[in-house]
């Protein structure tokens, strides 16, 4: 019963087979099916025993892995006859299932390599996050610590394995919907190509358009097609930006308290810092990338960068040149949208207008301090860091516009002097330069490209921008000229790129947000994007910084390391240098030396408090009665012992020291103090320290000196308190000891000798030298000479005949001793009679006071009982030894305010030079000088560099 049950299925199979057969048309009796489905399913059917041959078809079957066309189906005549009887209805069987193996793997594994396609094209569109790792807590960077990830990956299956895997069941749809279409009724030759049939109405409609509508609406639908995935990526951008400022916020907050690192433009912006400060002795140049901001005069280099920082961040005007030196912005990723300057911890807010005026009017102030007396425009770099979210990190140099006319108010050289700032940028081989041309003036007038295609004739390293694109639509007739221009064939430069922005509408006050929007508009209905003059990655200044961006790094990546390497061998050849040269000394620098010589000039400012009060007195007491010597003799001392009595002496002593008192002396010994400080603190200074002493540093402690004493002012208030102090000194005349008294004829004596000496001196000179200097030298007298020792001796003899003349000659007196003088042939002037008796007497009274004061060694005595019963009067005496006191006196007072508050204020003061001169680089520069000083310098400027390029090297590897 089960053979008949399982006959009957056979026979159901074998007929759903026969009506759903391949390509054969119709039905076929069940004697003229396979011979092996017979033997398989009919073993009891009546023909069984007699064998026939297999019935053989071949055909052409049709699916989506080839392109073959389809064939008809030819029959291949049945041959019978007997054979005997085999079971092969298992190898049978499997073949028609190896067949259905083959479809089925073949669509699993182009879809498993869809797949994979798929989803790497994903995977690469994920932003890179890695330099957010900072985020992130570090308990997740340690958790491989716990877990053993390597363990479970190697346990799980590769991710490209189960892709494979995966079929793609859409190519199996398609198989599918093919090979029915192949097996259902129908003529053999009616394929899937019906569309493509010349006779259908489709195709004529098709015909009826033309070609150049087809072009244009092709043309629109893809200018949709690109606009619209431009939004797209701008919305996805701008969420990016806000989700960007939001992480970097919260980090700001403090929710995260790892210490934020420096990104990498900031890193290389620090190099780029030092070495703009680096003098390049050693052939050592600077070849790092950075991009370099060229163009003519107004032909918008300024808008173009403002557009890239998102900001009105430079000043503005019209038709003026407004960069005057360079200026290097570098862009950064921030939370907040500021502006800071290099050397400055101020920040601008760039999203409040009083901020962006207030950073406008700083470069320009800082713009015209670069700029020297007599020029226009200035080399010196003004440093510029901008952060914000969604900026593109690279560094910027904003050159001064490049002109062709020097004009009125210019210097004669500002031409000359633009160019060579421009090409010393652009000579860098590995600077990216940015070409900006107006596109609202004729191309022939432009300059800039001729100077960029003689620093860069291949054009590997330019980018060309085309500004104001709107205005050039509008007013070139031919817009095959802009595309002539875009695509570099108007210029003899070549390019890497060429983009063409629109910077706005000509107003000043205009917004990035709105120049941005109608940039937009502008394009989206502009014919130059339309007709395909322009491809939509060529416009826009978003799309200008991206590749701008892009460029920049991959010069930074491809050239860094050669610059690395360049100063590593610069170091080695500093260091042996300094080895050979300075073997024994240390290597500091003009920061480190300055510090050293500053703490040396601080311990001399100390050690002046270190002076005895004994030395200060003493030098303070000589040094004022040098200055106040010569008034006190002339103008006190002998007006007051021309008198004939000492009441008459008393009198005009008291009166000439009381006006000398109010008037000059308080002056004289304020005077006399400070420049006796001056003296010490010099004293110290210069004083040589023996092996110790390095000369390197006497430029230095001199214009330290100096300047503290310039800067140096006496306190107002001593002269008051000190005139008091001497006025009452010099009231008092009671000598109280006979050690007092010899010291004041012992000073009398000194100071009427030392004039005496003078007075010699003078007469030696207006009368010549003596005979015995005459015969020994052989020296002679000139002519004046002569008269003046005539007149001399005329003099000599009238005083011998009274030597109690007064100091003064009477009218006839001189003109006796004229007459006498030329009755020896010999005429002489009143006026040089007059002199010459000045000098005469002046010796003949210094030589009585002399004897006198011997006379007064043993006066003291009367002096006691006040001259009573003596004919000796000392009231000279007296004099002297007032003044004796109140220099001792003034000497003492001046001496405590010294050590009490004026060698503090100079210690001050010079502590305000050594911070003033540390703040002040050219200062520096200009007091410690030499060779070892410079090659002290380079060698630290060459480390900082390595270290600092070292640093960004392994920052941007581990980015990579």
């Amino acid at each position: 019963m089960w053979r008949l049950r399982r006959a009957a299925v056979a026979c159901e199979v074998c007929q759903s087979l026969v009506k759903h057969s391949s390509g054969i048309k119709g039905s076929l009796p069940l004697q003229k099916l396979h011979l092996v489905s017979r033997s398989i399913y009919h073993s009891h059917h009546p023909t069984l025993k007699l064998q026939r041959p297999q019935l053989r078809t071949s055909f052409q079957q049709f699916s989506s892995l080839t392109n073959l066309p389809l064939r008809k189906l030819k029959f291949s005549p049945i041959k019978y006859g007997y054979q005997p009887r085999r079971n092969f209805w298992p190898a049978r069987l499997a073949t028609r299932l190896l067949k259905l193996r083959y479809l089925i793997l073949g669509s699993a594994v182009g879809g498993g390599y869809t797949a994979k396609k798929t989803f790497d094209q994903w995977k690469d569109m994920i932003p890179d996050l890695s330099e957010y790792k900072w985020i992130v807590p570090d308990i997740v960077w340690e958790i491989d610590e716990y877990i053993d990830f390597e363990k479970i990956r190697k346990a799980l299956p590769n991710s490209e394995d189960l892709v494979k895997l995966a079929p793609d069941f859409d190519k199996i749809v398609e198989s599918l919907n093919l090979l029915k279409d192949f097996f259902t009724s129908g003529s053999p030759g009616e394929t899937a190509f019906r569309a493509t049939d010349h006779g259908s109405e489709s195709d004529k409609h098709f015909r009826k358009v033309s070609d150049k509508e087809k072009i244009d609406q092709l043309q629109e639908e893809l200018l949709h097609t690109q606009l619209k995935y431009q939004r797209i990526l701008e919305r996805l951008e701008k969420e990016n930006k806000e989700l960007r400022k939001l992480v970097l916020q919260k980090d700001d907050k403090g929710i995260h308290h790892r210490k934020l690192k420096k990104s990498l433009i900031d890193m290389y912006s620090e190099v780029l810092d030092v070495l703009s400060d680096y003098d390049a002795s050693y052939n050592t140049q600077d070849h790092l990338p950075r991009v370099v901001v060229v163009g003519d005069q107004s032909a918008g280099k300024t808008s173009v960068l403002e557009m890239i920082a998102q900001a009105r961040i430079f000043p503005r005007g019209s038709g003026e040149m407004m960069t005057r030196s360079p200026v290097k912005v570098t862009l950064s990723e921030g939370p907040h949208h500021v502006a800071l300057f290099k050397d400055s911890s101020r920040e601008f807010d760039l999203t409040k207008e009083e901020d962006l005026a207030a950073l406008r009017h700083e470069i320009e102030l800082r713009m015209r301090k670069n700029v020297k007396e007599g020029c226009t425009v200035s080399p010196e770099t003004i440093s510029l860091n901008v952060k914000g979210p969604g900026l593109q990190r690279m560094v910027l140099v904003d050159l001064p516009g490049v002109i062709n006319t020097v004009t009125s108010g210019m210097a004669p050289d500002t031409k000359e002097t633009i160019f060579s700032i421009s090409k010393a940028y652009m000579q860098n081989p590995n600077a990216i330069i940015l070409c900006i041309q107006d596109g609202s003036v004729d191309a022939e007038r432009s300059i800039v490209t001729d100077l960029v295609s003689q620093m860069d004739p291949h054009g590997r390293r330019t980018i060309f921008v085309l500004t104001k694109v709107d205005l050039a639509e509008k007013n070139v007739a031919s817009p095959s000229r802009i595309q002539q221009i875009i695509e570099g064939k108007l210029f003899p430069m070549k390019a890497l790129g060429y983009f063409a922005v629109v910077t706005g509408k000509g107003n000043s006050s205009e917004s990035i947000e709105a120049i941005r929007e109608y940039e937009e508009e502008f394009f989206q209905n502009s014919k130059l994007l339309k007709t395909s003059m322009l491809k939509a990655h060529q416009v826009t200044t978003r799309n200008l910084s991206l590749a701008v961006s892009d460029c920049f790094w991959k010069m930074v990546r491809e050239s860094v390391e050669q610059q690395a390497d360049s100063f590593k061998a610069t170091r080695f050849n500093l260091e042996t240098e300094w080895k050979n040269n300075y073997p024994r000394l240390r290597e500091l620098d003009r920061n480190e030396l300055f510090e050293k010589a500053k703490n040396e000039i601080l311990d001399e400012v100390i050690s002046l408090s270190q002076v005895t009060p004994k030395h200060w007195e003493e030098i303070l007491q000589q040094s004022l009665w040098e200055r106040v010597s010569t008034h006190v003799i002339e103008n006190i001392y002998l007006p007051a012992a021309q008198t004939m009595n000492s009441g008459t002496f008393n009198t005009t002593v008291d009166i000439k020291l009381k006006q000398w008192t109010d008037k000059q002396l308080p002056n004289k010994a304020v005077e006399v103090a400070w420049e006796t400080l001056q003296e010490e603190f010099s004293r110290f200074m210069t004083e040589p320290k023996g092996k110790e002493h390095d000369d390197i540093f006497d430029k230095l402690k001199e214009a330290v000196k100096e300047e503290s004493i310039k800067r140096h002012k006496w306190n107002d208030f001593a002269e008051d308190s000190l005139r008091v102090i001497q006025h009452n000194a010099l009231e008092d005349r009671s000598i109280s000891d006979k050690q007092q008294w010899d010291a004041a004829i012992y000073f009398m004596e000194e100071a009427l000798q030392a004039r005496l000496k003078d007075t010699e001196n003078a007469i030696e000179n207006m009368v010549g030298p003596d005979w015995k200097k005459r015969w020994l030298y052989w020296k002679n007298r000139t002519q004046e000479q002569c008269v003046h020792n005539e007149t001399k001796n005329e003099l000599e003899k009238m005083l011998k005949c009274n030597e109690e003349h007064p100091a003064y000659l009477a009218s006839d007196e001189i003109t006796t001793v004229r007459k006498n003088l030329e009755s020896r042939g010999v005429e002489v002037d009143p006026s040089l009679i007059k002199d010459t008796w000045h000098q005469v007497y002046r010796r003949h009274f210094l030589k009585t006071a002399l004897n006198h004061c011997n006379l007064c060694r043993r006066g003291f005595y009367y002096y006691q009982r006040h001259f009573v019963d003596s004919e000796l009067e000392c009231n000279d005496v007296v004099l002297f030894w007032r003044i004796q006191r109140m220099l001792a006196i003034t000497a003492n007072t001046l001496r405590q305010q010294l050590t009490n508050t004026e060698v503090r204020r100079l210690e001050k003061n010079v502590k305000e030079v050594l911070e003033d001169f540390a703040e002040d680089s050219e200062k520096k520069i200009k007091l410690l000088t030499g060779k070892r000083v410079q090659l002290a310098e380079d060698l630290k400027k060459v480390r900082e560099i390595q270290e600092k390029l070292d640093a960004f090297i392994e920052a941007l590897h581990q980015e990579k």
